[in-house]
């Protein structure tokens, strides 16, 4: 730290991206990435005569980007916000319904930049305790005071709050926001984007990143009323109007096209997540139930460091989450089946060498 940063900085915590190491080829199950590459459209679509085109500023609006967003869902252009990644539309939300009066009240285990957009933007935050299984126990926000935000299935725990549940939830804080992140709703469940047309209070954000197959390019949206999403444009305007790049526009666009091909990756990755956890389990291992693109691990006789670290070292990466309710699981990825089959040798030998 150097002696220029503002004293507002002193104690901020950074989110932890997973890791990303360069020094060997492992098999890579720790940041809920696609196994699959991007849809042929898309790598078509990215030519050199897109690339030539850099020179020239992208279109501020995504107009084209958010009028195929708009068209696959069912809403209008208006009610379509899109960023880079995910996060940054978060963080816009954030800023735009939030303030030192209105906090943000979230689940304790869930995504770990929603603290750190409160901390970074000086905002009250509230933590809500999870149900002893790991589960959100919605009734706990209804008279919690300020904003809500919901990650459905939630981030770390896998677990899927059902849609009537977040509709109530909508009910009883209608004067306030409630957003859902939808980031790995393509993988199981029912999506609440129906009731936008309901509830204008109701702003839900999703992301290419993981069922489109596209989290190098940071492409995330927003769909909500047109009030709330002209609130969050307004954050953007003030912020970088130029956020989401001409390639990445474009990428989108074909993305969604390509629905056969997103259909055969997310039905792959819920195959092979329901073969996944019934391997594991034959080998006695504890798994939270999850409607997402990864699954949280516990092996009897050992912590989730250890055997973060113990696979790890069989070029095997998990993530380690050092939440006091997650510290004896690792949370997996959900890859393709041939890395399972080499996940769960690796596990069963990590068993042998505890008995």
């Amino acid at each position: 730290m150097s002696r220029f940063l503002d004293k507002r900085y002193y104690k901020l915590a950074p989110y932890v991206p997973g890791e990303q190491p360069q020094d060997k080829k492992y098999i890579k199950l720790n940041t809920n990435e696609s196994p699959f590459e991007p849809s042929p459209k898309v790598v078509k679509a990215l030519n050199s005569e897109e690339v030539k085109k850099l020179y020239l500023y992208n279109d501020p609006t995504a107009l084209d980007l958010r009028k195929t967003i708009a068209e696959y869902y069912g809403v209008k252009a208006e009610n379509v916000a899109v960023g880079n990644g995910s996060d940054e539309i978060l963080a816009f939300a954030f800023n735009a319904f939030c303030g030192k009066d209105t906090p943000m009240v979230c689940p304790k285990v869930s995504y770990g930049f929603y603290p750190v957009f409160c901390e970074m933007f000086s905002l009250p935050y509230v933590a809500v305790d999870m149900k002893e299984d790991l589960s959100i126990d919605v009734g706990k926000f209804y008279d919690a005071d300020g904003n809500v935000t919901i990650a459905n299935p939630n981030a770390q725990t896998g677990t899927l709050l059902d849609v009537n549940e977040i509709e109530k939830l909508l009910r009883r804080k209608k004067d306030n926001v409630v957003i859902v992140d939808e980031a790995y709703i393509d993988f199981g469940g029912e999506s609440c984007l129906p009731l936008i047309k309901m509830y204008d209070n109701l702003l839900v954000v999703r992301t290419f990143s993981k069922s489109r197959n596209m989290a190098g390019a940071r492409l995330g949206y927003a769909i909500g009323s047109k009030g709330i999403i002209e609130d969050v444009e307004k954050m953007k305007y003030s912020f970088n109007p130029y956020n989401v790049n001409r390639l990445t526009q474009l990428a989108g666009i074909e993305a969604i096209k390509d629905d056969d091909y997103f259909k055969f990756c997310t039905n792959y990755i819920k195959d092979v997540r329901e073969y996944t956890v019934n391997k594991l389990s034959e080998l006695g291992c504890e798994i939270v139930p999850s409607k997402a693109n990864f699954i949280l691990v516990k092996l009897n006789g050992t912590d989730g460091e250890n055997l973060y670290k113990k696979l790890k070292n069989e070029g095997i990466l998990v993530r380690f989450l050092s939440d006091a309710q997650l510290k004896d699981y690792v949370r997996i990825t959900i890859g393709k089946r041939e890395m399972t089959d080499i996940l769960v040798a690796k596990i069963k030998e990590i068993k042998r060498g505890l008995l």
